[in-house]
């Protein structure tokens, strides 16, 4: 899969920069700031800024499309914890509550289907 460096304002905390680097590399975001923020007071603070600069004048912002899938994407890795994801408990249990009641209308259209007629129709034309 070919993939496109872009700025990522949405997750991104000053211009995005860090949040498309590391969507880019596959990383999470912290690992990719404190890297940033080690090198620029590691002594490399004037080429830091230079660069991070130049990245957000250059780089496109990320397209919605692209944005929305990253963002559902992340929201089920299994390094990720809480704090890091920057949401509040009640918005974890909201999203996690949205997705068990859109799983009970799935298992319902199941079980309405496993226990109708034309399942058992199905299941005997199989069988011949």
């Amino acid at each position: 899969m070919n993939k496109t460096l872009y700025r990522d304002p949405v997750n991104g905390k000053i211009g995005g920069v860090c949040a498309g680097v590391a969507d880019y590399l596959g990383i999470e975001i912290w690992l990719v700031r404190i890297f940033t923020v080690a090198a620029a007071l590691v002594g490399f603070f004037l080429l830091v800024v230079v660069i991070y600069i130049a990245a957000m004048l250059i780089l496109e912002k990320m397209p919605p499309e692209e944005a929305k899938r990253n963002n559902q994407s992340r929201e089920h890795t299994v390094k990720q914890k809480p704090w890091q994801q920057g949401r509040s408990a009640s918005e974890l249990l909201a999203g996690i509550d949205q997705e068990i009641k859109e799983m009970e209308g799935d298992v319902a259209k199941m079980e309405a289907y496993v226990t109708s007629k034309e399942f058992d129709l199905n299941r005997q034309f199989k069988q011949l």
